[in-house]
């Protein structure tokens, strides 16, 4: 299914511009409004899409139920192409809409992190809940309420395991020198700590090709910075190889759109996860799946689960408001609400990311597990 509906960010910027600064510092009658962006690219769509999916779940949820304190809520959706352009104007058009009260589950990390740093810049008084935000906020940030495990606790994470399973010796692959200047220290620091040797493999220009270099006594098990198409070419390199080796992704990498790409059959690929298992037996993950197979005709995943999370989270805290639901107002109440239990898994307090991380493998039979 498609994502979204496109919208012509250029049309949303006229219609606003005819209503006056001065409305936006009112309480807007009838619906409350949410927008959310939504990066399309081919990078990073696999992850949006799902993310989507459980955001809208969410929503069409909270509305069957009657809303918040009896107002339906409009969950917008705006796809950009992941350039900055359509970024920066979708995130203008929000603030031109005075019926917007807040920017809602912007996704992927790359365009979460540019929102993050407009609405800084430019001194919006817009809160941006929830996005897919891989990174801690800036402390002078207080405008984004980040949910999950930061790429660095997930990194932490694996390598705590790779230690407990008395493994001497990882590799770091990285997609992309991004990654490399992002990580290459926290990984460093992180593997001295648990007494880990590790070995960095940056990518060049094509990961297929570099999996097939891979010497026979390069490391076994591999941590993988990077996306899931990268993810997949990678394995189809390592897959020409005699001998096996585990890949550990992060959170950014979709397993099932993964299995459906091609990646190695003989490769087994295990990905952090920032949600509960989508079996797990708490509240919060029978709702989303009950509530997902209700709506949609989609499986279950950690990605539209995070999504379905961040809905329950913005609608816990704005549910929880008394005084009339302004962009200040909403604000404020994000600011000084502390952590919120949600059927099991706790979110939000502090602005800070919770450092909740799960995992699960893609086994060499195609299989998926956990």
């Amino acid at each position: 299914m498609r994502v979204a509906a496109r919208l012509s960010v250029g049309v949303a910027i006229t219609t606003c511009a005819s209503f006056t600064v001065a409305q936006t510092r009112k309480a807007i009658d009838g619906d409350i409004v949410l927008t959310q962006i939504v990066d399309v690219s081919q990078a990073h769509q696999d992850v949006s899409k799902d993310y989507l999916i459980g955001s809208r779940a969410g929503w069409q949820e909270i509305n069957q139920r009657g809303g918040i304190r009896g107002r339906a809520v409009r969950h917008n959706s705006v796809e950009i192409d992941g350039s900055q352009a359509e970024l920066r104007a979708a995130v203008t058009s929000a603030r031109d809409n005075p019926a917007c009260i807040a920017l809602f589950g912007t996704v992927s990390h790359a365009a979460a992190q540019m929102v993050s740093q407009q609405l800084q810049q430019e001194k919006m008084t817009l809160a941006h809940i929830a996005p897919w935000l891989q990174v801690e906020p800036d402390p002078a940030d207080v405008q984004t309420f980040p949910l999950f495990a930061t790429r660095q606790e997930q990194i932490g994470h694996a390598i705590r395991n790779f230690s407990t399973f008395n493994v001497r010796e990882v590799g770091v692959v990285y997609a992309s020198a991004n990654e490399y200047l992002l990580y290459k220290d926290e990984l460093e620091r992180s593997a001295a700590a648990m007494q880990l040797k590790v070995q960095h493999f940056r990518n060049g220009t094509d990961l297929t090709s570099m999996g097939q270099r891979f010497k026979i006594d390069s490391p076994s098990i591999l941590l993988f910075l990077g996306g899931t198409p990268e993810l997949a070419k990678f394995t189809q390199g390592l897959e020409q190889q005699s001998r096996m080796r585990y890949c550990v992704a992060m959170a950014d990498v979709n397993l099932q759109t993964l299995a459906q790409m091609g990646a190695a059959r003989h490769t087994p690929i295990i990905v952090t996860q920032v949600v509960p298992m989508v079996n797990a037996k708490l509240p919060i993950v029978r709702a989303y799946r009950e509530t997902l197979a209700r709506l949609f005709d989609e499986p279950p995943t950690p990605l539209s689960m995070a999504g379905y999370i961040a809905a329950r989270y913005a609608f816990e805290v704005l549910n929880s408001m008394t005084d009339a639901p302004t962009r200040q107002n909403v604000l404020a109440a994000f600011q000084r609400t502390p952590s919120i239990d949600l059927g099991g898994f706790r979110a939000g307090g502090q602005r800070k990311n919770t450092n909740y991380v799960t995992q699960s493998m893609l086994a060499a039979d195609g299989r998926l597990v956990g």
